[in-house]
């Protein structure tokens, strides 16, 4: 099973299809989830799920925004749909009974 994050990367990298790169990644995942998102952090969870088949990356083009500098592309395998379907699916069926998804008053404190 996934972890969070790594959800939020694969989910991220598909948003925008086959151009998915770090930074466009990294900004998809802070505008959605409110919460900033360290380089670092981005590229040890890229090569993870890259190592387990989830992510397939390649070096694109150089270009001249980046001074000549390639960027890293990456795009989701059909193994990281299959994981992030289950995922969403798991947190779908668990939070079906959640007090914040049926209207129950009440928290548990």
């Amino acid at each position: 099973m996934l972890g969070e994050f790594e959800y939020l990367l694969i989910t991220a990298t598909a948003s925008p299809g086959d151009e998915a790169y770090g930074a466009a990644i990294r900004e998809e995942i802070q505008k959605n989830t409110r919460r900033s998102c360290s380089i670092g952090a981005l590229y040890t969870t890229i090569d993870r799920l890259e190592q387990k088949g989830l992510l397939r990356t390649w070096m694109g083009a150089a270009t001249p925004e980046r001074g000549g500098r390639s960027k890293r592309m990456v795009r989701v395998t059909s193994k990281g749909v299959a994981a992030a379907k289950d995922f969403y699916q798991a947190v779908t069926r668990i939070s079906q009974g959640a007090s914040w998804v049926t209207g129950r008053a009440g928290e548990v404190s």
